[in-house]
């Protein structure tokens, strides 16, 4: 199962595709399919929910927030496993925010020390580091352009709008109120 982000909504689609795999039958990142995930931070309780994501469009990294509505665990969105990796550890280091990385490298980030949601920064400051962080989402991620980075992405773990989210314990079909296996058996 994949989850299509639609442009210009909080509405994605599900979507039933076959996926590249390696040797090892874990799947591979191409084009316009890329991991995503949600790591659960407040209880150490090891939870992670993986997914597949269509039309975020990123490429050669990570982007991670704690802003993922509503229950604010860590998401992530990448075509990399080390940079997802880096960007999860990145949020856990800063007390949460938005961190961006690129071929291995934090290239920007945004603390959020205040519950992983908020920053003692002034409206000025923090207006102009999400200035900053769209343009290297855009410009050096290729963020398709028709999304805003970081709304599409905290909304993608908001259970409650259509079709299809992810959480922590996996992903939910909003339609069936139940969660569902990542992999179909027979595709």
């Amino acid at each position: 199962r994949v989850i299509e982000l639609l442009e210009n909504t909080l509405l994605t689609n599900m979507l039933e595709l076959e996926v590249s795999k390696d040797e090892n039958n874990n799947f591979v990142a191409s084009d316009d399919l890329l991991k995503v995930a949600v790591v659960e931070r407040h209880n150490a309780l090891d939870k992670i929910g993986l997914g597949v994501v269509k039309g975020y469009g990123l490429k050669n990294g990570a982007i991670a927030t704690s802003v993922s509505h509503d229950s604010h665990n860590i998401i992530v969105v990448g075509d990399d496993d080390d940079d997802m990796y880096l960007a999860v550890n990145r949020i856990q280091e800063i007390n949460g925010g938005i961190v961006l990385v690129k071929d291995g490298k934090v290239i920007g980030e945004l603390p959020l020390p205040i519950g992983g949601l908020m920053s003692d920064l002034s409206l000025k400051e923090i207006d102009n580091h999400l200035r900053e962080l769209n343009k290297l989402a855009y410009r050096e991620l290729k963020i398709n352009r028709s999304l805003d980075p970081f709304i599409s992405l905290s909304f993608l773990a908001l259970p409650v709008i259509p079709n299809i989210k992810i959480t922590d314990q996996g992903l939910f079909d909003v339609m069936r109120n139940t969660f569902v296996d990542l992999e179909i058996k027979g595709i």
